[in-house]
């Protein structure tokens, strides 16, 4: 039962403004963020003045370019209230990424900061079809990582009935969503796989016994060929969320029914497009890599925060009506791009091929090692425990298949290793896709 292609829309005065209005908005706020960046936080006006710049000297949107670059670096080394811009008696919430490893990346949120994020994500709900009829299951993980109470701030918004049941617990997730009825899922992608999956080993015929419709899935990248795997298992309309911790949680971007790229929200960020080594502003239509500048937020506010996700912006207006620029698919990030034998390889190519091919599910595990001072790559992929024959002819085809396609995208050869059905580890939040032995 997939959700009517409806044009709703929560924000018509902002998600539908003309290309010159948004453009004077977003001036107008980004001279009072950067008025409140360089009068509240020590290294923007240290960066600010190195540069010979003062909050005047940015007029507009066209200005950006002469800000300095904020990157994750910074909110470690300035960690945890080296950033704030506002006194930390008004900040009500503290969000942090999902990474497990080094000093985490915090970010504190006033009051105004959880509504704008509240109401983007709400947006999100709405494109996706949601109304205050549906019945919204969070399957994000509640806590520091911004996913729960993101998707279920946004579902409150819009008047849904609302089921928090963060992640894991697989069985006790299907047995609520069949109970209670409910229309629209929030997880993460791998995840809404591995439900998708385990709805089919248990017989569950998702057309007759399920009442979703769609889903929000976002915090890790996926391709069209998990979309459609998604889709198949669950019979939705699978919608693409983007954001981050640094610039607001989930929301910052997402996908209307039209699924023809993510709309950003810019009346609360302008992004950019860069060439990731010389720095330097691309236009739009052109791979790069995403710099998003807040300027709504008063908590901790991000200038030209370098997000590492490389992507193409289109400014070309959608067929929903809003006028928002569009961002396409993460393809990758600068910095978990691996280099094999001289070849720039990134996850996203080599899942891209995985659920491509009959007979596999789409979950793998990326094994990079060195050999007699040879990078040797190694792609485990599990067999699709209900659609494929474990005759050997079989199987070879299957692994020839993969090795060859593999060759043609990523431009390399790898060993491909298939396992059993459902023997990969697997996860309720972001997916580890990646084992590099080199770096140990």
């Amino acid at each position: 039962m997939k959700a009517p292609k409806t044009h709703n829309i929560l924000s018509p005065e902002y998600e539908c403004m003309s290309r010159d209005a948004i453009r004077q908005l977003q001036g107008e706020r980004l001279r009072k963020v950067v008025k409140r960046e360089y009068d509240n936080v020590p290294i923007y006006r240290e960066r600010m003045d190195a540069k010979g710049i003062k909050p005047e000297d940015i007029k507009g949107v066209e200005d950006l370019r002469y800000l300095p670059f904020t990157n994750k670096t910074d909110l470690r080394d300035e960690f945890p209230f080296g950033l704030l811009a506002a006194p930390k008696s008004e900040i009500v919430r503290i969000q942090g990424s999902s990474g497990t490893t080094g000093k985490p990346i915090v970010s504190g949120y006033t009051q105004n900061d959880v509504d704008v994020w509240t109401e983007m994500v709400a947006r999100a709900l709405v494109a996706a079809g949601g109304t205050k009829e549906d019945i919204v299951q969070v399957c994000y993980g509640y806590g520091l990582f911004t996913g729960g109470l993101g998707a279920h701030q946004g579902a409150t918004k819009i008047g849904a009935m609302t089921v928090p049941m963060s992640s894991g617990n697989t069985q006790r997730q299907i047995m609520m969503m069949k109970e209670l009825g409910s229309t629209m899922l929030c997880c993460t992608p791998s995840y809404a796989t591995y439900l998708g999956e385990t709805i089919r080993d248990m017989g569950i015929d998702p057309k007759k016994e399920l009442k979703l419709k769609s889903g929000c899935f976002g915090a890790e990248p996926w391709s069209e060929e998990m979309r459609g795997k998604i889709e198949e298992l669950l019979d939705i309309d699978a919608c693409d969320i983007y954001g981050l911790t640094e610039i607001a949680g989930p929301g910052v971007a997402f996908e209307c029914l039209e699924k023809k790229g993510m709309h950003i929200n810019e009346d609360h960020v302008i992004p950019e497009i860069i060439d990731p080594v010389t720095e330097e502003q691309l236009p739009y239509g052109t791979a790069g890599e995403l710099v998003f500048t807040t300027i709504t937020k008063e908590g901790m506010p991000m200038l030209r925060y370098r997000t590492h996700d490389i992507c193409v912006i289109n400014a070309e207006p959608c067929a929903c009506g809003r006028t928002t620029v569009r961002m396409g698919r993460i393809t990758g990030r600068t910095d978990d791009m691996m280099v094999i034998r001289g070849v720039n390889v990134f996850p996203s190519q080599i899942e891209s091929v995985i659920v491509s091919v009959k007979g596999v599910a789409p979950f793998y595990m990326i094994i990079v090692d060195r050999v007699n001072y040879t990078d040797t790559l190694e792609i485990q992929v599990e067999l699709d425990g209900e659609n494929f024959s474990d005759t050997v002819s079989d199987l070879e085809k299957i692994r020839n298949e993969i090795a060859e396609k593999i060759k043609s995208v990523v431009g390399i050869s790898a060993k491909i290793t298939l396992v059993n059905a459902k023997s990969l580890p697997r996860s309720e939040g972001k997916a580890k896709r990646v084992i590099d032995n080199r770096k140990i």
